[in-house]
C-alpha cells in the first residue's frame, strides 16, 4: 500500500509541475514573461496627448519609451491596442503614427497593428 501511495504521489508531482509549465508557456505573450500589454501600457503615459492628437508635440518621454517597447513590434502594437490604452482615449489610428513622429530610424515600418499599419 506504502508504494501504491509513493506512485500516487511522485505522479501528481509531474502533473503539477507539467501544468506549471504549461501556464507558463501561455504567460508568454507579446510583450514576454514577466510583464503584460496592459502593464507596458502605463508606461506609455507621456505619450497621451500624441496618442490622441496628431497634431499635439510627441515628448522626449514618450519618444524613449515607445523606442524602448518598439524593441519588440508585436509588443508594441499590443500596447497601443490594449485596453488600458483604449480606456485612456488613446486613437490607435494615430498612435501608430507616434515611432515615426518621434524620427525613430529603425522603426518596423509597415508592422501590422490589427486593423492598422505603422508608417
Amino acid at each position: 500500500m506504502a508504494a501504491l501511495l509513493k506512485s500516487f504521489c511522485f505522479v501528481m508531482l509531474f502533473v503539477i509541475l507539467g501544468i506549471a509549465g504549461f501556464n507558463r508557456v501561455d504567460g508568454d505573450g507579446e510583450c514576454g514573461k514577466s510583464t503584460t500589454p496592459d502593464r507596458e501600457a502605463f508606461k506609455l503615459a507621456p505619450c497621451a496627448s500624441a496618442a490622441q492628437d496628431e497634431n499635439a508635440a510627441v515628448s522626449s518621454q514618450c519618444c524613449a519609451q515607445v523606442k524602448k517597447i518598439g524593441q519588440n513590434p508585436a509588443c508594441l502594437c499590443a500596447v497601443m491596442l490594449s485596453n488600458t490604452a483604449k480606456s485612456s482615449g488613446v486613437k490607435p489610428e494615430i498612435a501608430v503614427t507616434i515611432p515615426k513622429r518621434c524620427n525613430i530610424a529603425d522603426r518596423p515600418v509597415g508592422y501590422k497593428c490589427g486593423a492598422y499599419t505603422l508608417p
